[in-house]
């Protein structure tokens, strides 16, 4: 991978086509949200099915907890959406049949000519496409597992979001002030 994409970064802010083939960039889908990238081989590696079926239960957490989660392979759009509809995923899965994303980082799985694959990433991002964690996946158990993916997703939490400990002091009168303002706009 390129130097430069390590934590603390900003991650490229890619645009991709989604399994609908509608153009979206990680930036829109990111919003003000963490984000996890998984940066996959494709749809035809069990490893990553396997992978996207313990992301099926972490996505639905997210879906509470403000993150949000992006699956990228260098899979054309109809094998996009088999490997999509196939783990029964819900969340974003973009084609980057052009590797694009393989060229730029410089992550092209030189092992498998056949399939061109990229090697398989899995980046967890801060709100703004900061780079809080990378885990690198040629090897099945190189790759998170969900609970490292919570708690990486709470420690970015904590950071970004200034009422996270909704118990202190000043939040509170924070929100007592709004209040209060409130009913004064409303006579």
């Amino acid at each position: 991978m390129r130097a430069d994409i390590k934590p603390g970064a900003r991650f490229p802010d890619y645009s991709l086509a989604d399994q609908t083939g509608k153009h979206r960039s990680l930036s829109e889908l990111q919003g003000q949200d963490p984000m996890i990238v998984v940066l996959g081989r494709g749809g035809f590696c069990p490893k990553d099915r396997r992978q996207a079926e313990g992301l099926v239960e972490l996505h639905r957490e997210m879906e509470v907890g403000y993150a949000q989660l992006v699956t990228i392979t260098t899979d054309n759009l109809v094998q996009t959406n088999e490997y999509r509809s196939g783990v029964d995923a819900h969340w974003t899965f973009l084609s980057d049949a052009g590797r694009v994303i393989q060229k730029d980082l410089d992550i092209a799985e030189y092992t498998d000519p056949t399939h061109n694959p990229m090697i398989p990433h899995t980046i967890v991002l801060e709100p703004g496409l900061v780079i809080y964690k990378i885990y690198v996946g040629y090897w099945f158990f190189g790759r998170p597992t969900m609970d490292e993916l919570r708690l990486d997703l709470r420690a970015v939490l904590q950071k970004c979001r200034p009422d996270w400990d909704i118990s202190a002091p000043e939040l509170k009168a924070a929100w007592e002030a709004r209040r209060e303002a409130e009913i004064l706009s409303l006579r």
